[in-house]
C-alpha cells in the first residue's frame, strides 16, 4: 500500500479516538488534594518532612512561619496527612491542621495555578500534665555486686545482678 492511498483511508474514516471528559474519573484509591486549616496548625513541619515530592514548603520566622502547598507537585500519597495526625495525637489534640479533599482533580493549565500559601503566626506548644514522681529505687550493692531493677523485676521475675571490677583489683 502506497502512502497517498494510506493517507486518503484515514481522512475519510474520521475521528478514531474518544474526547477526553470534562474532569477525569477518579479510581477507588484516590487520596484527595491537602487541605490546610492555621487554626490548628503548630508549625512543627513534620508535614514538609514526610513529603516526598516537595510539593509542601515550610519557612520559618521569627514569631511566625509561612506554609506553601502546589498541588501540582503533589503525587497525593497522603503521608503528610498522616504525619500531621500521629504528631497531633502525640501532643494531645484532638484537632489536626491537614486533611484531604476526596473529589474529582483540580484542572489547572499554568504551572503553579493551584499553589496556596498561608502566614500563620507561631502558638505556643500545648502543656503537657505532668508526670508522677516515680520513687527512687535503692540499690543493694555488696562485694562488687550491682542489683539493679529491670521491667521483668517488677512482674515478680529475679534481680540481675552485674558485677563489677573493685578498685584496684585485676580485671
Amino acid at each position: 500500500m502506497n502512502i497517498l492511498t494510506m493517507l486518503w483511508n484515514n481522512l475519510r474514516r474520521g475521528y478514531q479516538t474518544l474526547l477526553f471528559p470534562a474532569r477525569p474519573k477518579i479510581t477507588a484509591r484516590f487520596r484527595g488534594l491537602v487541605e490546610f486549616d492555621p487554626r490548628h496548625c503548630t508549625g512543627c513541619a513534620i508535614c514538609r518532612m514526610r513529603c516526598t515530592s516537595r510539593a509542601i514548603e515550610f519557612k520559618a520566622g521569627k514569631g511566625e512561619f509561612t506554609w506553601s502547598y502546589n498541588p501540582g507537585q503533589c503525587t497525593f500519597c497522603g503521608r503528610c496527612v498522616e504525619g500531621c495526625i500521629e504528631h497531633a495525637l502525640k501532643e494531645g489534640h484532638t484537632e489536626h491542621a491537614l486533611s484531604q479533599q476526596e473529589d474529582t482533580p483540580p484542572i489547572y493549565t499554568t504551572q503553579g495555578e493551584l499553589k496556596k500559601s498561608y502566614t500563620v503566626a507561631r502558638r505556643p506548644p500545648a502543656a503537657k500534665a505532668a508526670a508522677a514522681p516515680k520513687p527512687a529505687a535503692t540499690p543493694a550493692k555488696s562485694a562488687g555486686v550491682d542489683a539493679r531493677t529491670t521491667a521483668g523485676q517488677e512482674a515478680g521475675a529475679t534481680p540481675v545482678a552485674v558485677v563489677t571490677p573493685a578498685a584496684g583489683g585485676a580485671q
